[in-house]
C-alpha cells in the first residue's frame, strides 16, 4: 500500500439512528487518493485475511478512476431493520422518500416479521417487499416461514439468503411450492474463492457489495462468471462508500432491481449527505467533512495497526 494513501487516512465514528447488526456507532477509515477518497471499513470482528478485499476496494476507489457509468443516479430500496416498534418502523419507512422497494430484516421471530411486513406494507401499499435472513434458518424452518409469510403477506420480491449453504438453498427451492425467488449474499461474499462456487439450482439473483468482493472490477468479474441478475448493495458504509457502491451500480449498462444503497439513512451522522429524490441517488465527488467525528488517538491507532497488517496480506 502506498505510504501516502496511509498518511492520508482519517478515521471517523458514525452513530446510527437504531441498533442495526448490533452496531449503533459505525468506525470507518477514509483514504485520499489521486481519484478521491476510499473507503475501507470491515467490521471490527473480521480478520486481517476477510479484510483484504475490502482494503483493494478502498485502493482502487482511490486511485483508478470510475469506470464508464450508464447513469448518473441509481434507484434504491429502503432497509429495516428487525425492530417491532410500528412507530420506529414508521419513522425509518419515511427516511426513504419516493422508494418503491423495501428490505426487511427477517429471521429471529417469525410472528414479530410478519407483523413488521404489515407495517411497512400498510404505509408503502404498492411497494416491492424482499427479505433478509442472513443465512439463519435451516431448510425445514425456511419452508415454514416463507409459507407463513406468504399467505400473511403475499409474494415476495425475492428472499436474500434464506438459508447458510448452498446444498440447503438448492433443497429449498426443490421443496417449497410457493413463487420464490432467491439471491445469494454471504454465499458469495464469504466464499474463499466466489468464482468456484456452483450456484446453479440454488440461486437467481446475485447481492454485489462492491467493498467485500474487492472493488468495481472484481465485482464485476463475479457478475460475469455468474451470469446472473445483479442487486448491488451496502455494507451500511459512510457516503464515501456508498458512493462507489452507486459507481458500481451505474456501471452495469442493465440493472433491473432498485439497490441496497439507501443506508446512510440509518445514520444520525456522516462525511457527507447523498439525498433519496424521488427514489434515487445522484453520484457525485464527495469532499468528507469530518467535523466532530473523528476518533480518539487510541481508536486511530488501532485502524492504522489493522489496515498496516491487512496491506502485508495484500502484498
Amino acid at each position: 500500500m502506498d505510504q501516502s494513501l496511509l498518511e492520508s487516512m482519517r478515521v471517523v465514528a458514525l452513530p446510527t439512528k437504531t441498533n442495526f447488526r448490533g452496531i449503533n456507532l459505525r468506525e470507518v477509515a477514509l483514504f485520499k487518493g489521486e481519484y478521491g477518497w476510499g473507503e475501507f471499513s470491515p467490521f471490527l470482528e473480521y480478520g486481517y485475511e476477510e479484510c483484504v478485499p475490502w482494503l483493494a476496494s478502498a485502493i482502487e476507489a482511490a486511485t483508478k478512476p470510475f469506470p464508464t457509468l450508464f447513469r448518473k443516479s441509481v434507484k434504491v430500496n429502503g432497509t429495516i431493520p428487525a425492530l417491532n416498534a410500528p412507530a420506529e418502523i414508521e419513522r425509518i419507512v419515511d427516511s426513504f422518500p419516493g422508494v418503491l422497494t423495501f428490505k426487511v430484516k427477517v429471521g429471529a421471530n417469525l410472528p414479530e416479521d410478519i407483523a413488521r411486513l404489515a407495517k411497512v406494507k400498510s404505509l408503502r401499499p404498492s411497494a416491492k417487499l424482499r427479505i433478509d435472513v442472513n443465512g439463519n434458518w435451516s431448510v425445514q424452518e425456511a419452508v415454514t416461514n416463507l409459507r407463513a409469510i406468504y399467505e400473511n403477506i403475499g409474494p415476495l420480491e425475492y428472499v436474500e439468503q434464506p438459508c447458510a449453504t448452498l446444498d440447503e438453498l438448492r433443497e429449498l427451492k426443490s421443496s417449497i411450492h410457493i413463487p420464490l425467488k432467491i439471491a445469494v449474499d454471504e454465499a458469495i461474499r464469504k466464499a474463499h474463492d466466489p468464482f468456484a462456487i456452483d450456484l446453479d439450482g440454488a440461486a437467481d439473483i446475485v447481492i454485489l457489495k462492491v467493498q467485500p468482493l474487492g472493488g468495481i472490477v472484481r465485482a464485476h468479474e463475479i457478475a460475469q462468471h455468474h451470469k446472473l441478475p445483479v442487486v448491488v448493495s451496502s455494507a451500511l458504509e459512510s457516503a464515501i462508500g456508498i458512493n462507489y457502491g452507486l459507481v458500481l451500480a451505474a456501471s452495469f449498462e442493465d440493472i433491473n432491481f432498485d439497490c441496497g444503497l439507501g443506508t446512510g439513512s440509518l445514520l444520525s451522522s456522516d462525511v457527507a449527505h447523498l439525498p433519496i429524490v424521488n427514489g434515487e441517488i445522484a453520484i457525485r465527488e464527495i469532499e468528507p467533512n469530518f467535523d466532530g467525528l473523528d476518533v480518539s488517538a487510541q481508536r486511530y491507532e488501532w485502524w492504522k495497526n489493522r489496515v498496516m497488517k491487512t496491506a502485508e496480506l495484500i502484498s
